[in-house]
């Protein structure tokens, strides 16, 4: 009988570790906040929800445990309005020392280098509050002078956080988190209206997806930096509309570009061949299946002259060579992304969009004039 209460003591020992290395936990003090309810809250996708709370004592002591998550997640510590920002990446215990009504800056944190940089950054966003807020009341200064001194002052803030915070290490919590912050309800980084800034999130989307492949916040970033980049491009776009129903055009503008080799690879270098020309994002959450597609295209026809000219907006030039290194095809890349001029020229408004080149150089017709690509080719090429 011992032995089998002994048996069951370590075998108990062993759920009750192995329960415990699922989780994060979050202790701390929050002093001055005798009686007050502080909440543990998580800071979703589709809002905030409530963990757990607890009514401090004197001390003002406080431990929260929940389930933790497969990639990156944002916690809310609060008291009334004072809020307190923290993440988790897996296991960690965070440790965090505050006093109320003062918590959300005058807080420490340990246990968190993410943690700790989402500090640096609630602290440097709260500064720039009371930066603008002061340019503001300065009766000393006209309008137009106020104005362009407020949009220094936010341009100067976020050259700061691009270079120190979010491009350092795109892959980090505390990059995302520097995306989202606000003055008021309005987006320091707008990924719908500044190009740079986009360029931002399609880093950190580009890195999550590297990282924490699946991971829902990394999908909603690459569907923030797409949207944003039709939007940017519609607000800037030169020259004039063409209807995508109505191209058919005799040659071809071409396209000269560095390869994932290093060489320098132009389009219409593949006069003769039937050709595929892809403007693809290998960051998009759905690539590797329409990889999978091409490839299936490419072993059915390459034989017989086919050929594939795909041009990547990745941000990342690591990312897309890792992702091409394996492909037969011609693979390109554009150092300016989505604000290449290559799109406007051939009236990219979405991605992923191609087109059909014939043997004589000519663009033929693009996907949305296309019912069915096999036949197309297979035409193309001589085929029935």
């Amino acid at each position: 009988m011992k032995k089998l209460q002994k048996i069951f003591v370590v075998a108990t020992a062993v759920v009750l570790c192995a329960c415990s290395e699922n989780k994060f936990h979050i202790n701390g003090t929050i002093a001055d906040a005798k009686d007050s309810v502080l909440y543990l809250e998580n800071v979703g996708l589709e809002g905030i929800v409530a963990i757990d709370s607890v009514k401090l004592d004197k001390k003002g002591n406080f431990e929260f445990s929940d389930k933790a998550p497969e990639a990156p997640e944002f916690y809310h510590l609060r008291i009334a309005n004072q809020i307190i920002n923290v993440s988790v990446d897996s296991t960690e215990t965070i440790t965090v020392k505050a006093s109320y009504p003062t918590m959300s800056s005058g807080y420490t944190v340990e246990g968190s280098e993410n943690c700790a940089k989402i500090r640096e950054l609630t602290l440097k966003q709260q500064q720039l509050v009371r930066t603008l807020m002061a340019l503001q009341e300065n009766t000393t200064m006209g309008t137009e002078q106020t104005r362009d001194t407020m949009l220094s002052v936010i341009r100067e803030y976020k050259d700061d956080v691009k270079r120190n915070y979010i491009y350092k290490e795109p892959m980090r919590a505390y990059a995302y988190f520097a995306l989202f912050q606000t003055i008021g309800n309005q987006l320091i980084f707008d990924p719908s209206g500044d190009r740079d800034d986009n360029k931002a999130y399609a880093a950190v989307a580009t890195s999550w997806d590297t990282y924490y492949p699946n991971a829902l916040r990394g999908q909603n970033l690459h569907n923030i930096a797409l949207e944003g980049m039709k939007n940017i491009r519609m607000l800037n776009k030169k020259g004039v509309e063409v209807d995508p129903s109505k191209v058919n055009v005799s040659d071809i503008i071409d396209i000269a570009l560095l390869d994932n080799k290093g060489a320098m690879r132009h389009l219409t270098d593949l006069a003769g061949k039937v050709v595929l020309l892809d403007f693809h994002l290998f960051a998009m959450k759905d690539s590797p299946a329409r990889i999978m597609q091409l490839r299936e295209l490419y072993n059915k026809f390459h034989a017989q002259g086919f050929e594939i000219f795909q041009v990547s907006l990745d941000a990342d030039e690591h990312f897309w060579k890792q992702q091409t290194a394996a492909l037969p095809w011609v693979n390109v890349r554009t150092p300016d992304g989505i604000d290449s001029d290559i799109l406007v020229k051939y009236n990219v408004q979405t991605i992923p969009t191609f087109f059909l080149i014939d043997r004589n150089n000519a663009l033929y017709k693009r996907d949305a004039q296309i019912q069915d690509l096999e036949r197309e080719i297979s035409s193309l090429l001589g085929g029935a």
